[in-house]
C-alpha cells in the first residue's frame, strides 16, 4: 500500500509515518523542501526505513499543486491510495500571514494536488480549533454551526476544513484532534503549546514556596488533552476502515478536564503548591470590555501586562481561551475504536512524564547560557574595594571567567599583591589606586576609566566602610556617621553617577551594589553603617525605576556577615558563623548572571517582614540582643581586653550555629 504525507517532519506526522511504514509492503512518499534534503537520511534512520520505502517528494506547501515537479507527480499517478494532510501551523502564537499561508492556502493547494495524483483516499488532520468557541457540545457532523471564529488560529483551521469539505474531488475524512501534548509513554514532546505555557509559571511557583502550601487556582472552562500516540494509533487505524467517506472524527478525550484541574494535576507532577481554591476565571467576563480597553490603554498597566506575560512565556491571547466554552462529543471515533484497546489515557496517569520531558529538554531556561563566562566574557567589569575581601574573591572570579577586570583601593601595596595573585593564576587584573571618600578623586578615577575603557559593563559596587558602635558610645563621635555615608553613599554614588552616560549611550550595563543585611533588619550598634548603606538602598531603587527602558538594570545584595578584614576588630564574630568571601563572591556571581532586583537571605527577608508586620516586636528582639552583645573592645579603644559574653549570649551563639546572617 502506498501513502503520501503533508508535515511529515512534525511532531505528529512523524510519528504517522513511522506507524504506516510497519504495515506490510507500505511505501511511504513524504513531501519536504529541496533545501530540507540533508534532513532525508536522519528521518529514515529514526523510522527505520530503507529508501525504497521512504521515498521524499520534493516540493513546497505554498505552491500550487505543492510545486512537485510534472515528473514526480506523473510518477505518483494513481500510485497514492491513502493522502494524509498534516502539514499546518497549530500554534496559537503564530502570526496571521503565516497561518493564512500555510493552513488555508496550503490546503488548498493539496488538494489540487492529490487531485492531480488521483489519490485514493484524502485524509485531512484538522482542529477541534475549527469549531471557534462554540457554546454547548459540538458534534462530529458539525460544521457550519462553528462559532467565533474571529481568532486567526480559528478562523484558518476553520476555513482549510471548508476547503476540504467543499472543493476535494477525492473521497476525504476528517480528524479533529484536541489539544495534542507529549507522548504518553515517554513524555516526548517538540514544543511548547496548550498547556505547557503553563509550565514556567508552576515552575516558579515550586521555588518561590513549599510544595505543603495551599495556592490559588484559576478555574475556567473546560480543555481537552490528548497525547500524540493516541492521536497517531487512532489515526491509523480508523484511517483503514470502510465507509469513512465524508465523515469527521474527534480524536478527543470523552471527559475532558476544567482548566483548574489540569493545573492542579500538573503541579502535582512538578510537586509544586496543589491549587486548592479556584478563581472563577468566568468572574472578568463582568469586566466591561471598554474598562479593559480602558485599562490596556495605560502605558504602566500594559508594560507590566506585557512583562509578566513575557517573562512567563505566555502568548498574548492565551487568557481568552481559559474560558474555553466547547465540549465535543466523539461517539463515531469511540465506536471506530471500539475493541482495538486504542483510548485516551488518564491525564493523572503520565502528566509527570509530560512535566519530566519539560523540565529536561523544553524549558526556555536551558537554553540561556547561566554562566558567568558567558555572561561577563570579553566584557570590562570594574570591582570597588578589590584589593581583599568580597571584592578580591570576585575580581578572581571575573578575571577567570574572561572578563577584562578592574580593581581600585586606596593602598597601591595591596593592589600589587592583588595583581601578583592574578598573574599567578594565568589572568590579569587591571589596578588602579582611587580614594572613593574623596569626590575629587572618583572624578580623576572615572574620568580615567572612560579614557581607558570607554565605560564599564558591570559595576560592582564594594568598597566600605563598617563601624560597630552604639549610638550612646558616639556622641562626640558624629566623624563616624560623616565618614561611613562619605565613602558606602557618597563614593559609590559619585562613580555610578559617571558611568552612567556610556552605559545609557550603549544602552546595556549592570550594577551590583554591596548592602548589607543589616539594612532588613535594623541592626542595633550599627546605626552609622546601616544608614549609609540603607541611603544607597533607596537612590538604587529610585534609578531601577528611571532606568528600567533603557537596558540599564541593578541589583542590592543584602550581604550576611562575611569574614573580611573588615569585622576582624569584632572578636564576638569569631564564634558566630560567618560565609566565607568565596562564598559571597558567588553571590555576586550570581547578580551578575541573573540580575535580580535583590539578593537576601532568608534570616533578613523574615528580620524585613518581623519589622514590617510586628514592630514593637522586633523592637523588643533586636534590644535584648543589643544588650546580651556589647560593644567590641576596639570599638571602646581597648584593644587589649577580650570580650565578656553573657551565659544568655554564649546560648544564643550555640544556637545560630549554620544560620548565615
Amino acid at each position: 500500500m502506498h501513502y503520501f504525507v503533508t508535515g511529515a517532519t512534525g511532531f505528529i506526522g512523524k510519528r504517522l509515518v513511522r506507524k504506516l511504514l510497519e504495515r506490510k509492503g507500505a511505501v511511504v512518499h513524504f513531501l519536504i523542501r529541496r533545501e530540507s534534503e540533508d534532513k532525508v537520511a536522519a528521518l529514515r534512520e529514526w523510522w527505520g526505513a530503507t529508501p525504497a520505502r521512504a521515498v521524499p517528494v520534493f516540493g513546497d506547501l505554498t505552491q500550487k499543486k505543492l510545486g512537485v515537479s510534472a515528473e514526480d507527480t506523473k510518477k505518483l499517478k494513481g500510485q497514492v491510495d491513502h493522502f494524509f494532510h498534516l502539514a499546518a501551523v497549530y500554534d496559537l502564537a503564530a502570526d496571521e500571514e503565516s497561518q493564512v499561508q500555510v493552513n488555508v492556502d496550503g490546503t488548498r493547494n493539496t488538494v489540487e494536488f492529490a487531485r492531480a495524483i488521483e489519490a485514493g483516499h484524502f485524509h485531512h488532520v484538522s482542529s477541534i480549533a475549527a469549531a471557534g468557541l462554540y457554546e454547548g457540545v459540538f458534534r462530529e457532523d458539525m460544521f457550519d454551526e462553528a462559532e467565533n471564529i474571529d481568532h486567526p488560529y480559528f478562523a484558518t483551521k476553520h476555513e482549510s476544513e471548508k476547503i476540504v469539505r467543499k472543493e476535494s474531488k477525492v473521497p476525504w475524512t476528517v480528524y479533529r484532534p484536541a489539544m495534542v501534548v507529549g507522548d504518553s509513554r515517554t513524555g516526548e514532546m517538540d514544543k511548547i503549546d496548550g498547556p505547557y505555557y503553563f509550565f514556567k509559571l508552576i515552575q516558579r511557583m515550586r521555588q518561590l514556596l513549599p510544595p505543603w502550601m495551599p495556592a490559588v487556582g484559576l478555574e475556567g472552562g473546560r480543555v481537552n488533552i490528548v497525547p500524540v500516540d493516541y492521536v497517531v494509533d487512532a489515526l491509523d487505524h480508523i484511517g483503514h476502515q470502510k465507509d469513512i467517506g465524508q465523515r469527521c472524527f474527534h480524536l478527543v478525550d470523552p471527559q475532558g478536564y476544567r482548566v483548574g484541574d489540569v493545573l492542579d494535576i500538573f503541579s502535582r507532577a512538578a510537586h509544586a503548591p496543589r491549587m486548592n481554591l479556584f478563581i472563577n476565571a468566568a468572574l472578568l467576563g463582568f469586566i466591561p470590555r471598554g474598562v479593559k480597553k480602558g485599562l490596556m490603554a495605560i502605558a504602566p498597566v500594559r508594560r507590566v501586562r506585557n512583562a509578566i506575560m513575557k517573562d512567563l512565556g505566555l502568548p498574548e491571547d492565551i487568557l481568552a481561551f481559559v474560558n474555553y466554552p466547547t465540549r465535543f462529543d466523539s461517539r463515531d471515533a469511540q465506536a471506530m475504536l471500539k475493541g482495538t484497546g486504542i483510548e485516551v489515557p488518564d491525564l493523572k496517569d503520565y502528566a509527570w512524564r509530560l512535566w519530566d520531558y519539560w523540565e529536561r529538554h523544553l524549558d526556555p531556561d536551558l537554553h540561556i547560557d547561566r554562566t558567568l563566562r558567558g555572561t561577563v566574557g570579553g566584557k570590562v567589569v570594574l570591582v570597588t574595594g578589590g584589593s581583599s575581601g568580597i571584592g578580591l574573591a570576585a575580581a578572581h572570579k571575573f578575571a577567570e571567567a574572561g572578563a577584562t577586570t578592574i580593581i581600585c583601593g586606596r593602598d597601591q601595596d595591596k593592589l600589587d599583591e592583588a595583581c601578583r595573585e592574578a598573574e599567578a593564576k594565568g589572568y590579569a587584573f587591571v589596578a588602579y589606586p582611587a580614594d572613593l571618600a574623596d569626590m575629587a578623586d572618583c572624578d580623576r578615577f572615572v574620568q580615567q576609566l572612560l579614557a581607558d575603557h570607554g565605560g564599564v559593563d558591570f559595576l560592582i559596587n564594594n568598597a566600605g566602610r563598617s563601624i560597630r558602635r552604639a549610638i550612646e558610645a558616639s556622641y562626640d563621635r558624629f566623624h563616624d556617621f560623616e565618614r561611613t555615608m562619605q565613602l558606602n553613599y557618597f563614593g559609590a554614588l559619585r562613580v555610578t553617577m559617571g558611568l552612567l552616560p556610556a552605559m545609557v549611550e550603549k544602552r546595556r550595563g549592570h550594577v551590583v551594589n554591596i548592602s548589607s543585611i543589616g539594612v532588613l533588619t535594623n541592626a542595633p550598634r550599627f546605626s552609622a553603617y546601616v544608614a549609609s548603606k540603607a541611603a544607597l538602598d533607596a537612590w538604587t531603587r529610585c534609578a531601577a525605576s528611571e532606568y528600567q527602558d533603557q537596558g540599564i538594570t541593578f541589583t542590592t545584595i543584602n550581604m550576611p556577615l562575611v569574614r573580611t578584614p573588615m569585622i576582624a576588630p569584632t572578636k564576638i564574630y569569631n564564634n558566630v558563623p560567618t560565609l566565607a568571601p568565596e562564598e559571597a563572591a558567588d553571590l555576586v556571581a550570581e547578580a551578575c548572571v541573573a540580575k535580580p532586583v535583590r539578593i537576601a537571605t532568608r534570616l533578613g527577608i523574615a528580620g524585613q517582614l518581623l519589622h514590617a508586620l510586628t514592630p514593637r516586636v522586633a523592637q523588643i528582639a533586636m534590644n535584648t540582643s543589643f544588650r546580651m552583645f556589647p560593644d567590641s573592645s576596639a570599638a571602646k579603644g581597648d584593644k587589649s581586653g577580650k570580650p565578656q559574653l553573657s551565659a544568655e549570649a554564649v546560648a544564643l551563639q550555640q544556637m545560630m550555629r549554620g544560620i548565615h546572617f
